[in-house]
């Protein structure tokens, strides 16, 4: 994951109608804030949540288990490929995220203005998977496919007091997987934090323990969204609010595995 992605405008869904083609992408001058460490800016705009923990966080190292060691391997692997669109099984997932997400809509192509449905930049989605790699397309497969009732009302905004200006769906589910990678410090030969070791025990008891707490993140990020009454400008803050409440959630200390989390049960309303 070398390339994140370069800055410039901010990018919004104005929320008109429930209908989703009837939403447009607007674009913006402003910046958001930047926070502390690697600031990358993912979506032309919206900011992912990558701050380096505490000092004392930053110096601790733990050993793994060969089960451990095993698990993260196969996960930093995945993190490893790159999106591209020359590779026919990796058009083939996008095409069964759409059937996914709109499955009474044909698509007409791989590069087409119906993603701007889904809440891609543009005609090409493949240009918003710099910051998540391939990693973040196959996070919103298991999404779909594992809780499509969550899936659908975030990407329809179905449920709450929704904001005139929204988050564009699929570029947060990117920035989402990014954060995910940064917190858990997913890159790294060991962990360096006490939230990365305890994620890798979760990991080694259940596989799809990062898929499962993307889920959660992006379920939580819409829930603390609406309960700030944010707005596009308020993106980054979000982000940074839901990765101290993951945080706080993996370090509770009877949790053993990512379905004890308390917003687990987030995926089931």
């Amino acid at each position: 994951m070398d390339d994140r992605g370069g800055g410039g405008s901010f990018v919004a869904v104005r929320r008109v109608a429930p209908r989703l083609e009837q939403r447009s992408v607007y674009h913006s001058s402003s910046s958001a804030e930047v926070v502390a460490g690697s600031a990358a800016w993912l979506g032309r705009g919206l900011s992912c949540v990558c701050a380096q923990g505490s000092n004392g966080d930053t110096r601790l190292s733990f050993d793994l288990t060969p089960a451990q060691e095993e698990c993260l391997l196969r996960l930093q692997s995945r993190i490893d490929v790159a999106y591209d669109s020359s590779i026919p099984q990796h058009q083939e997932a996008l095409r069964d995220l759409w059937k996914l997400a709109f499955p009474e809509e044909e698509l007409h192509g791989i590069v087409s203005e119906q993603w701007k449905e889904m809440g891609w930049q543009g005609k090409d989605p493949s240009t918003d998977f710099r910051g998540g790699g391939f990693i973040s397309l196959e996070n919103l497969l298991f999404f779909a496919k594992n809780f499509p009732k969550s899936f659908r009302d975030l990407l329809r905004k179905q449920v709450g007091d929704r904001s005139v200006w929204e988050y564009p769906f699929a570029v947060a589910g990117v920035n989402i997987t990014f954060m995910l990678i940064q917190m858990l410090g997913l890159e790294a030969v060991k962990p360096r934090s006490i939230v990365g070791e305890t994620f890798l025990r979760f990991l080694s008891v259940n596989e799809s323990a990062f898929d499962l707490l993307y889920c959660i993140a992006f379920k939580l990020m819409d829930q603390q969204w609406l309960s700030m009454r944010a707005s596009y400008m308020e993106f980054n803050t979000v982000m940074k609010s839901t990765r101290r409440q993951l945080e706080r959630e993996i370090m509770v200390e009877d949790i053993t595995g990512i379905e004890d989390m308390p917003s687990y049960s987030l995926l089931s309303q």
